[in-house]
């Protein structure tokens, strides 16, 4: 997108660089890098998606066949809640913004860290807390209410549902602060002539993300206080025993969860915006109506909650409103990928890791959004709803879509992070893995629900049996690819070759340093000169 100007050299290769700047555990754990930083976010993402993977295979496995497999349905309801709880809250929101975006957002705009480096550091252990309360609710025998927490189970369950509830409660300052802290890096720390239309779309998608972090989550932090407070004060607020609305809970509930699935995929779709491009050796088509799109999501996120409760008894001229917003998404969305595949038309496509991840997530999330379209239709949610075709539909824009630009995204940007490359080969492979393993985890899934399989169930009906062992061979292959991944990049950090400062020839600001960076980034301020994703000839070479 950009250049440094000649006169502005980064760093040395081969100098002093954010790695060994400081030495030992305690330089790590006191840094105020917005590098570093953003790497212990990742090896903690990593290691909770680990935990949240463990648990989802232990779900497959118990649903191989109708009856118990290995749990009972006590134990099946607290794998099943720990499991979404630790994949949405631990990994999926804060995968992306918090550790790419932390490792990565600085060096785009041409800054030497973040606008508050301290708030940053802060928010990681902000995250930390968050988790280690939430997680305490094990001590109590776990919590069996599903991620959602709905009432009135929630507000009679056991004293881990408290534990739980106050950990999301602090992770979601961490998301805020987050958030705070990236808007006003973006508005203040660009670089020279850097202007708001030569932002990479990796940017724009963070500062679409930001709003939405800090507009929505006080929205979910009152409500789950409330609910807490229900609980010790016996005030009825969502309790219907108590005089309470539980369907209250859920209004509240979704006016912030709806907008957090755009604060999963608006990320990723920053990060398929940088991909794309780059290995297509094409200008991205229609940079400003992806900018723009990211806050038609955004704003539209806020508008749509609704239709989490078509079936709830609300009226049917709020069911069609919430049904035509809802269906409203896929324009900006549209936009999105209609500019990516016409990014791809006739471009000198190089098939390297990263691009495989991107092409994976079109397809993938294109499946995912098609059938939202479907469940926006009042008429076939009320047929779908709580079947397993939301959780297909849902894991295919969650999983599908945010994790699999994340993946991406750690391809693409590992060479920059480590100064190493990873075995391609090894990365080929597991992608198929990966691809193949979710497809035939998920897809069926679609079948099942379609002919009536509700979802949250221990148990399922005989007829049901084939494709649901289907989905677990396919959970099988989607752990074995993600587990080769882990082992090709890891073994890469000692034995990858040397990657180079810009093995894929782009020209955003953070390819212009050194391999890994130097601590602050860049010697002299870089001055940013061209037009936004300005690929030209002599890049080739």
């Amino acid at each position: 997108m950009a250049t440094i100007e000649k006169h502005s050299p980064a760093t040395p290769s081969g100098a002093h660089h954010y790695l060994n700047h400081g030495k030992g555990l305690w330089s790590w754990l006191t840094t105020l890098d917005h590098k570093r930083i953003g790497v212990m976010y990742l090896f903690t993402v990593l290691t909770f998606f680990l935990v949240g993977g463990l648990l989802a295979i232990a779900i497959r496995i118990e649903l191989f066949t109708p009856g118990r497999t290995i749990m009972d349905a006590d134990t099946y309801n607290r794998v099943f809640t720990l499991h979404g709880a630790i994949m949405v809250f631990l990994v999926i929101i804060p995968a992306i913004p918090a550790s790419l975006g932390n490792f990565i957002l600085p060096m785009m705009l041409g800054a030497k860290d973040v606008a508050f480096p301290r708030l940053n550091l802060a928010s990681y252990y902000i995250y930390i807390t968050g988790a280690v309360v939430a997680l305490t609710s094990l001590l109590f025998g776990g919590v069996d209410t599903g991620w959602t927490f709905y009432t009135p189970y929630s507000a009679t369950a056991g004293i881990g549902v408290v534990y739980v509830l106050c950990g999301a409660f602090i992770a979601g300052f961490s998301s805020i602060l987050t958030g705070l802290n990236f808007i006003v890096t973006i508005h203040k720390l660009r670089a020279e002539g850097q202007h708001w239309d030569r932002l990479p779309l990796f940017c724009w998608a963070l500062y679409a993300t930001s709003i939405i972090q800090v507009l929505a989550t006080p929205v979910l932090a009152i409500t789950l206080i409330l609910l807490v407070f229900e609980r010790l004060t016996h005030i009825g607020i969502f309790d219907a025993s108590l005089g309470g609305d539980p369907i209250l809970f859920q209004h509240f509930f979704w006016f912030y969860s709806h907008p957090a699935v755009y604060i999963m995929i608006l990320p990723a779709m920053g990060v398929i915006s940088e991909v794309i491009p780059v290995f297509s050796r094409k200008p991205i088509f229609g940079y400003k109506a992806i900018a723009w799109s990211s806050f038609g999501i955004a704003l539209l996120a806020f508008l749509v909650w609704g239709h989490h409760l078509f079936v709830s008894g609300q009226s049917e001229l709020a069911n069609f409103i919430f049904s035509l917003l809802t269906i409203f998404v896929a324009v900006p969305t549209g936009i999105k990928v209609f500019s990516w595949v016409a990014t791809l038309y006739k471009g000198s496509i190089h098939f390297k890791v990263p691009m495989l991840y991107a092409l994976g997530f079109l397809e993938l999330f294109t499946i995912g959004g098609l059938t939202g379209v479907f469940l926006a239709i009042v008429s076939i949610n009320v047929h779908l709803t709580d079947t397993y075709f939301v959780i297909a539909h849902f894991h295919y824009v969650m999983v599908g879509g945010a994790l699999m630009a994340f993946t991406g995204g750690i391809h693409y940007w590992y060479p920059k992070i480590t100064g190493r490359l990873y075995d391609e080969a090894s990365g080929v492979w597991a992608f198929i893995f990966v691809i193949v393993g979710f497809n035939l985890t998920f897809f069926p899934q679609f079948i099942v629900g379609a002919q009536g399989m509700p979802r949250r169930y221990w148990n399922y009906l005989p007829e049901f049996t084939t494709l649901n062992q289907l989905s677990t061979l396919g959970s099988f292959l989607l752990l074995a690819g993600f587990v080769w991944t882990a082992f090709y990049l890891w073994r890469g950090l000692k034995h990858g070759p040397l990657a180079g400062d810009n093995p894929w020839n782009s020209l955003t600001l953070e390819w212009q340093t050194p391999s890994p960076p130097p601590h602050d980034n860049f010697a002299i301020d870089p001055i940013v000169t061209d037009w936004p994703y300005a690929y030209r000839a002599e890049n080739e070479k």
